[in-house]
């Protein structure tokens, strides 16, 4: 950096740029992205970068990476990997809460290492809930840790946040603004910041074992709605509940030459929700359907009276679910609630008339009119407006029976169609992403743009849901605020800060320099965007370091890693924004959860970034 760097037009140009976007995305009188897209425009307008560069932030490494990770996530939630996750946790805790949250915690922060963050807190926010209600563990004392594990989890690669995607292109942009004879700053690998990442994780994992019960008492009532509940409500309010269970018909069994509604019919019968005859499986067998020998029926009930049945009709119960797996799987199908408006063609009819597991693939398990539930011989009941209907199918035939309008659904289901039969190849495509990005030479960008393509070709997803899957917001931000960053280069402006800021502290060593950048840039991130703290605040410590003789890769990292840890405001970072609302949480859960970790944080990057990449 040149000695006595002067305050020029074009530098103030950038401070006064600066000072307008910091102040929008604070105040939030203008939508973030806008923002952006007038920064952009601004600096287009007053020539502070060659308009050659001005939208190369669109086809940069950050946003072509971010948007394959997005996508790849999105193919992950599609085949029920997080819902496989959460049995696993369940069926490894046992129910004990320090081992449930344990592994909550270090499976968010393991998985956040190579899933884009705030995609995977919104995605594992159901998958926790569920876990509360099935376990009985405040939701308050779950959610927070596990979106705090999350950030904490993301400094292991270079591929799960913004910041950290952000990096290596503000190196790029200082390497063309270096001073003659400085030596050229490498970008960092894929998994090059592990070192770092680990500890990270590995402390707040020991910070959470230890205080989550004294830093989140449970005096607050658990909230009373969540998306995990919906079996104990069905349960509770229309007496369904049970295990579903598959019973092979023998040659012995009276049940052969019966049709479904005959077998309905029978005392105790259990609830009959699908049916394989030879190799064709279906959900919602119609009435009519004949079972013969070898036919296995879907069923639900409790195990006693499944089993009660089962020996009387000579059966023989499967002891796992061999035939029916993937229909049952929660991502694909389950139990929902229907309301019948004043103008549903349905009114005055009997349910056995409506033929819906024939027309539509939908059983009718009960009825419910004012106090009354009509569980037995549903078949007969005739409908009136207001009836609230109890169904079980596929989300997506109830989705397709729904545009009818002769119902309204007030189930929270999924809406996209699940494929949990793509499960593998969905695993397969993005290992194949990690490892290229980690064994191979290939651009970052080119390694996860493989893993996405090789879902779409699959069918894990199609191109409509890859658009959506996308966070336009996100994308259109990061790539306007890159230009910032390089402009804060290329006038000096950044340059002209570190000179300021060396004036006062320029004798001090340079991990207290290193801690000095960390604060300021914690700071800056609590109220500005981490993507607007990381452009702001990269170009100015790499300046700091080459003025002190410090490593530049080190201190760019530093602030990348201290954007990405922010615990103290949910408004300052959308990972926490996300649980803020579900969990209950109050602004002094925050400040008590967040200061003690984000002190923690702050000592072990330091020393970590010392002993691996910089002189203490």
């Amino acid at each position: 950096m040149e000695a006595g760097l002067t305050l020029t037009t074009n530098m103030a140009l950038v401070f006064a740029l600066l000072a307008f976007t910091v102040l929008m995305l604070v105040l939030e009188w203008i939508r973030a992205d806008l923002v952006a897209l007038l920064v952009i425009v601004v600096i287009g307008i007053t020539r502070l970068l060659p308009v050659e560069q001005l939208f190369d932030g669109f086809a940069g490494n950050a946003v072509i990476s971010l948007i394959a990770v997005m996508i790849m996530g999105a193919g992950l939630d599609r085949t029920g990997v997080l819902s496989k996750a959460a049995s696993f946790i369940l069926r490894l805790a046992g129910g004990v809460e320090a081992r449930v949250s344990l592994l909550i915690n270090a499976m968010v922060g393991s998985m956040s290492a190579v899933i884009q963050s705030q995609a995977l807190s919104a995605l594992f926010l159901p998958v926790v809930s569920r876990v509360s209600a099935r376990t009985g563990i405040p939701l308050k004392r779950l959610l927070l840790p596990m979106a705090c594990m999350i950030l904490c989890g993301t400094n292991i690669t270079m591929i799960s946040n913004s910041p950290l995607i952000l990096l290596n292109d503000l190196i790029a942009s200082a390497n063309r603004n270096l001073p003659p004879g400085a030596q050229t700053i490498q970008p960092f690998s894929l998994f090059a910041i592990a070192p770092v990442g680990v500890p990270l994780l590995l402390a707040g994992l020991a910070y959470f074992a230890l205080f989550t019960r004294r830093l989140l008492p449970s005096e607050e009532e658990r909230q009373k709605v969540t998306p995990g509940r919906t079996e104990t409500y069905f349960a509770e309010t229309y007496g369904i509940d049970g295990d579903v269970v598959e019973l092979l018909v023998t040659a012995d069994s009276p049940l052969v030459g019966m049709s479904v509604a005959e077998i309905e019919q029978l005392r105790g019968a259990p609830l009959i929700l699908a049916l394989k005859s030879g190799n064709e499986a279906r959900l919602a067998p119609p009435g009519d359907e004949m079972i013969w020998v070898g036919s296995v029926l879907g069923v639900l009930g409790k195990r006693e009276a499944i089993n009660h049945f089962a020996n009387v009709q000579l059966c023989q119960v499967q002891t796992r679910l061999r035939n029916f797996g993937d229909m049952f799987n929660p991502t694909r199908a389950g139990i929902s609630e229907v309301v019948l408006p004043p103008n549903s063609h349905w009114i005055k009819k009997e349910v056995g008339d409506l033929r819906l597991r024939k027309t539509a693939g939908i059983s009718v398990l009960a009825v419910n009119r004012g106090d009354q539930v009509f569980r037995e011989d549903v078949r007969s009941v005739s409908l009136r407006a207001g009836d609230t209907l109890v169904l079980h199918s596929f989300w997506r035939d109830l989705s397709n029976a729904a545009e009818s309008r002769d119902f309204v659904v007030v189930t929270d289901y999924p809406k996209d169609e699940q494929r949990p039969s793509k499960i593998w190849h969905a695993v397969a495509f993005f290992a194949l992403a990690m490892g290229l990005g980690l064994f191979t030479d290939i651009k970052l960008s080119i390694a996860m743009l493989v893993g996405a393509v090789g879902m779409l070709l699959t069918g894990v997803l199609n191109m409509d849901e890859a658009y959506e899957a996308i966070n336009w917001k996100t994308i259109f931000t990061l790539a306007c605020l890159v230009p910032l960053g390089w402009a804060m280069d290329s006038t000096g402006a950044a340059a002209w800060i570190a000179q300021e800021v060396l004036d006062y502290i320029g004798e001090w060593p340079q991990w207290s320099l290193q801690a000095v950048v960390a604060v300021i840039t914690l700071l800056v991130a609590q109220v500005v965007s981490n993507v607007g703290a990381t452009v702001m605040m990269v170009p100015m410590a790499i300046n700091v370091a080459l003025a002190s003789g410090g490593n530049p890769a080190v201190y760019a990292l530093v602030v990348a890693v201290s954007t990405s840890n922010v615990f103290l405001l949910p408004s300052a970072n959308p990972v926490i924004m996300i649980v803020s609302g579900p969990g209950g949480y109050r602004a002094r859960d925050f400040l008590r959860v967040g200061i003690p970790l984000t002190v923690l944080m702050l000592v072990v990057m330091l020393v970590a970034v010392n002993l691996v990449f910089g002189r203490v």
